[in-house]
């Protein structure tokens, strides 16, 4: 008798203007992490797609793994009310995974290297999101400059935010020749596609801009060891399903 495989769904906003792009995006991210993960069928679905989560889920026991990154109020709220009446176990989202910081010095100084700089004549700029919901979404962002500053002695770090301050142009505009912007963003959505690009051309920036956290070539291995550490978790439940309209 065959085993059924267990399932794994990653999930990440999208952009309700136009599912998908973002949701074609995150299925080549599924297929990339269904690589690492024998035994398992990786899913995917965007919030944005309107009932695609809630088609994606079985009657029981996925690993949710939240393309995120922090815990804020899609993780924290629009989430959980999307699977309402699923057993389920949920990951820790993308940007709070342990193993990203080392990813992402991995890559800062390949970029420096690449370039002819020197750790300690480079400026890095960490673009975030940001929010005017609350503050996780800030505070995961300099969490995660504070763990890579050690990382990186010599190397001046600072962020910046795409909807609060200080902003990414106002942060930007300081900054030298041999800068790096780097977005804090899983997937390259609007806001890095447009908005982070438009604000240091604002800023007149001279620097370049590196591409997101969730491009870096190790992200599919982390995310499949983030979703087997879930495994283990506590199954949630909730008592009834929630409508598929998108908050």
């Amino acid at each position: 008798m065959t085993a059924h495989p267990r399932i794994a769904i990653l999930t990440s906003h999208g952009q309700p203007s136009a599912p998908p792009p973002p949701e074609i995006h995150l299925a080549a991210v599924a297929a990339a992490v269904q690589d690492h993960l024998p035994g398992w069928e990786v899913r995917s679905a965007t919030l944005s797609s309107k009932g695609f989560l809630e088609a994606a889920m079985p009657e029981d026991g996925a690993v949710i793994y939240p393309f995120f990154m922090a815990r804020g109020w899609f993780t924290g709220k629009v989430l959980p009310k999307r699977l309402a009446g699923w057993r389920y176990r949920m990951a820790t989202p993308f940007g709070l995974d342990p193993a990203l910081p080392a990813l992402t010095v991995t890559a800062l100084q390949d970029a420096i290297t690449t370039r002819g700089w020197d750790v300690t004549d480079t400026e890095v700029l960490l673009a975030a999101h940001g929010s005017a919901r609350g503050p996780k979404a800030a505070e995961a962002a300099e969490t995660f400059a504070a763990t890579l500053r050690p990382a990186l002695p010599g190397l001046r770090l600072t962020t910046g935010f795409v909807e609060q301050a200080p902003f990414v142009d106002a942060a930007a505009r300081p900054l030298g020749p041999r800068s790096l912007c780097l977005p804090f963003f899983a997937q390259s959505g609007a806001h890095v596609r447009h908005d982070i690009p438009e604000a240091l051309a604002q800023a007149e920036f001279k620097g370049d801009l590196l591409p997101v956290l969730g491009a870096l070539p190790g992200v599919p291995a982390l995310i499949a060891q983030a979703i087997c550490r879930a495994e283990t978790a506590e199954l949630s439940a909730s008592p009834a399903k929630a409508d598929t309209e998108l908050p």
